[in-house]
This record gives C-alpha cells, structure tokens and sequence, in this order.
C-alpha cells in the first residue's frame, strides 16, 4: 500500500559529519533522495530532524545545567539542522519550508497543523525543528505525535540498520531482524532499543504504523520503496 502522507524521522547522528556538526554531503544527497521520492510517489512528506549532532539533552543536562535548560539547548539544536537541510534542499529544487515549534519568527515560521497542511497541500516538504516544543520529551516521541497533528499514515524511522532486531547488530553476529513486530512486543522487549518506549507506546495507542529502515549512501532508493509500499526495514503495528 502506497502512502499519501509519511513523517520521516532523522536523528542528528544521521546528519553528523566525521568531526560532528552537519555532513553537507549526507544532506545532499538526502535531498537528491528526497526529490526522487517526491517525484516518483504522490506521497506527502514531512521531515523531523533531531539534535544529537550537536546537543543531546539527557547527557547534557548536570554541572549546573538544569535539564529543562539542556532540553531546550536540544530543541534549538533542532532548528539549527531544520534551516541546513531546508537550504539545502531549497538548492536542489524542493520546494521546502521550515516549522518550528520553538519561537524563532526571524528564521522559521511557527508550527500550527493548518499551516503545514497548507504547504503539504502546495507540494512543498515540511522541515519540522524543535520537536514537540516541551522538555523531557524526545524527538521519538515528538516524531509520533506531530505525524498524528499532521494527519500522517505512517512514521517512518531512519536508522544506520535496516530494520529492528531482537538483539544489537553491531554486538551480535546471531541477531535477527523482524520483518514485522507488534507493538506490544517493541514496548516490552528490553532488547529493542531502536525508538524510546514512549514513542512506540503513543504509536500503539493511536495505531499510527512506524517503520524502522536505513537510510544512508550505501543503500539509495529507498525513501522511494518504503512510500511507494514495498516491504523495507521493520514494520511496527
């Protein structure tokens, strides 16, 4: 089944350099990804990126730092991703606009779901910077929320894997990867990590399907298969 509508999750590890800060060659060719996407399926998208790049709240936070201090330092993080990819696929003939829900009106327009139904319905790719605009809540969760908010079908999780697996690929030569996965068993296996607990709880409550994929260089296309409906990554329902 094709999607008419998908949030697109990145996390700011994704969109990191080798020295940290933002790999304008990883953004790129996302938006050469992108294009191909939105070009070839008549799916709607919206991106939210994360923070980890350049601030991670949790870690943040101590030495004086309160955590709702550190939290907001992430959600300006955001922002700062949201405008280098929006530039950057601007660049490449996306139409594209950046939301944010943090008050920043000099360089973003501030997020309502009215205003970015309007641009979704103009074809143009909505960026959203500074998840859900509240502390202690990660860019997961927020992800989840702002694609119900935005009448997505589906969220879709870019990671570094391909798919979810019942133990860490990257530790485990006997890992196996699930095709597909309820969410009752993502919430309660320990082991499945891929997206914070509160994300998949909020999905399960809702039913808003999550498809875990990968997404780097190594692998093109496939943005593209997952919207047009082919069988890519892990699906959580």
């Amino acid at each position: 089944m094709a999607y008419k509508r998908a949030l697109l999750k990145i996390s700011g590890e994704q969109l990191a350099g080798v020295s940290g800060g933002i790999d304008t060659d990883f953004v790129s060719w996302l938006a050469s990804e992108v294009k191909a996407a939105v070009t070839k399926t008549p799916c709607q998208l919206v991106i939210m990126v994360g923070a980890g790049n350049i601030v991670r709240g949790a870690t943040t936070a101590g030495h004086g730092i309160k955590r709702v201090t550190a939290d907001h330092m992430g959600m300006l993080g955001t922002l700062i991703n949201a405008l280098a990819v929006t530039d950057v696929f601007e660049s490449q003939g996306i139409r594209t606009r950046c939301l944010s829900n943090v008050f920043a009106n000099q360089i973003s327009e501030a997020f309502s779901h009215r205003l970015a139904e309007k641009h979704l319905e103009k074809g143009r790719v909505v960026v959203l910077a500074g998840g859900s605009g509240r502390p202690f809540v990660t860019t997961d969760t927020a992800a989840v929320a702002l694609a119900l908010e935005t009448d997505c079908d589906v969220v879709l999780k870019s990671t570094k894997v391909d798919g979810v697996y019942n133990k860490d690929p990257n530790h485990h030569d006997d890992a196996t990867r699930f095709e597909t996965l309820d969410y009752q068993s993502a919430v309660e296996d320990s082991n499945i990590k891929i997206m914070d607990k509160a994300a998949i709880g909020l999905a399960m409550e809702q039913n808003m399907p999550v498809i875990v994929f990968r997404l780097d260089q190594a692998e093109p296309g496939n943005i593209t298969k997952v919207l047009a409906g082919e069988a890519v990554g892990t699906k959580i329902s």
